[in-house]
């Protein structure tokens, strides 16, 4: 069984889908470990690194050549994987809905392309979730870049020379980026408070010490969808959401927006009217901007000023953290594969729950059904 790993190729993209760590993991699985040159070196792992764990080094045509299974962190070009087994795996996030093209090209080259994105968000699946590991490690560095980019202090600083008043900070959307981004600004020392359209979120809020902002008279809408994910806000709840957020932020000194939809573009939460009642020198970081942007005028990998408000945002957060991204992901991957680890057969064999749920393609076919029809 032979495990390939391409260097990435992505514009910008800084991971890489094994560390040495798990290079050591899968050789003790029994499987061979075929890693491109150069392949770690943007996340901080040299080709030494990995030959030492086992792995084999060699250029890309070398690297796919004969492989059972294909590790990366974006989906590469189909022409890169020429020599890989008929049916071989290949284990990336995938991007299903926006690389369309590329997802019909693997099902032509009899490739099974495995989304690790649709991962099921279940309990035996958490390890596996890459989605999860690297929106963790975003939330994070939205905050620290946006206190680097706010130009004040975030805690309150008591002084000979006076008091300094503690940032405030504001989270918009409270899944694993944003409970995270919460959790960050507090141990900043900002005075943080939160959003979110579900409203199971408010004792997460809570239990992070920060203030939870909802909308209390729109009876019924809870914004919970399939896996814990949220859905679109109805046309009532975004009406009176707009109204809450536009009192409370502009008293707001720091802004992270972390709301996404999968399949669809990020919703608008925050407009140029509202940004404009900001104070002077705030900072908003919208973590969706490469899916559209939560922000009116968010501009990917670009420091936007509107009205004196600094706005930023990534095409990709997790790459600024190359090496602990890195880990995270290739642990993923890991956790995945091992638990379907089939000993006699020396290669993974995927049950139904989760195979049905991030196979995309099979004998030659595109096999999911939210890419059919």
């Amino acid at each position: 069984m032979k495990i390939a790993v391409l260097k990435e190729r992505s514009s910008g993209e800084t991971r890489v889908a094994v560390t040495p760590e798990t290079v050591k993991k899968f050789t003790a699985l029994g499987a061979v470990v075929a890693v491109e040159s150069g392949a770690g070196l943007t996340a901080s792992i040299s080709d030494a690194d990995y030959a030492a764990m086992g792995a084999i080094l060699g250029d890309a045509a070398t690297t796919v050549a004969g492989a059972d299974i294909v590790l990366a962190v974006q989906g590469p070009e189909p022409d890169l994987l020429a020599g890989v087994k008929q049916g071989a795996m290949l284990a990336a996030g995938l991007d299903p809905f926006g690389q369309r093209a590329r997802i019909d090209a693997y099902a032509t080259g009899v490739i099974e392309a495995l989304a690790m994105e649709f991962m099921p968000r279940i309990t035996r699946a958490q390890s596996m979730d890459i989605l999860s590991s690297q929106s963790n490690l975003a939330g994070y560095k939205a905050v620290i870049d946006a206190a680097a980019t706010y130009g004040r202090a975030f805690p309150m600083m008591m002084t000979a020379a006076g008091t300094i008043s503690a940032a405030k900070a504001f989270v918009m959307g409270v899944g694993v980026a944003g409970l995270q981004a919460i959790a960050t600004a507090r141990r900043l020392g900002a005075q943080v408070s939160a959003t979110d359209v579900r409203s199971a979120t408010k004792e997460q809020i809570l239990s992070l010490g920060a203030k939870p902002i909802f909308v209390e008279k729109v009876a019924g809408i809870e914004g919970e969808g399939a896996g814990g994910y949220a859905t679109e806000m109805s046309p009532e709840y975004q009406a009176a959401q707009a109204e809450l957020v536009s009192a409370h932020i502009a008293k707001q000194d720091i802004v992270i927006t972390t709301a996404l939809i999968p399949g669809r573009a990020a919703p608008r939460l925050i407009t140029d009217a509202q940004i404009a009642t900001m104070k002077p020198g705030s900072v908003i970081f919208d973590l969706a901007v490469a899916q559209g942007g939560n922000v009116e005028g968010s501009v990917q990998d670009q420091i936007v000023e509107r009205h004196g408000v600094k706005i930023m945002g990534y095409s990709n957060t997790p790459a600024h953290l190359a090496a602990d991204a890195s880990a995270l992901f290739a642990r993923n991957l890991y956790n995945f594969l091992s638990a379907f680890w089939d000993k006699e057969q020396g290669r993974p064999v995927l049950d139904e729950e989760i195979g049905n749920a991030i196979r995309l393609t099979k004998d030659g076919a595109v096999v999911h059904p939210r890419l059919l029809g």
